[in-house]
């Protein structure tokens, strides 16, 4: 059974960090890229990151360029985003999502991990 799990979301002040974490299983993702994602309450799904099977092909969102820092560790199967500088409107349930490069979106997805970022 492929799992995705998300961990490390938790409540934390403006201008505090956090690290999520998201661990696979079930399946080898070489290859894959993986991302992240988020959703607020009352708005739509939101690419965050996203990177590549060897660690290039990193992109992020306007909105957290400078801020959050994707990267991945193969031989543990797990992908992380480091978050910085964080502020209220980081608030969202975030989820990661393995798949190929071309369809990252239609791959698997984890659970989602929430973030709370409080003034």
């Amino acid at each position: 059974q492929v799992q995705l799990v998300e961990s490390g979301g938790g409540l934390v002040q403006a201008g505090g960090s956090l690290r999520l974490s998201c661990a696979t299983s079930g399946r080898t993702f070489r290859g894959y890229d993986m991302g992240w994602f988020r959703q607020a309450p009352g708005k739509g799904r939101e690419f965050v990151a996203r990177i590549g099977w060897s660690g290039g092909r990193i992109y992020y969102a306007d909105s957290v360029k400078g801020r959050f820092t994707i990267s991945r560790d193969n031989a543990k199967n797990t992908v992380y985003l480091q978050m910085n500088s964080l502020q209220p409107e980081d608030t969202a349930v975030y989820y990661c999502a393995a798949g190929p490069e071309e369809r990252l979106q239609g791959g698997y997805w984890g659970q989602g991990t929430q973030v709370t970022v409080s003034l």
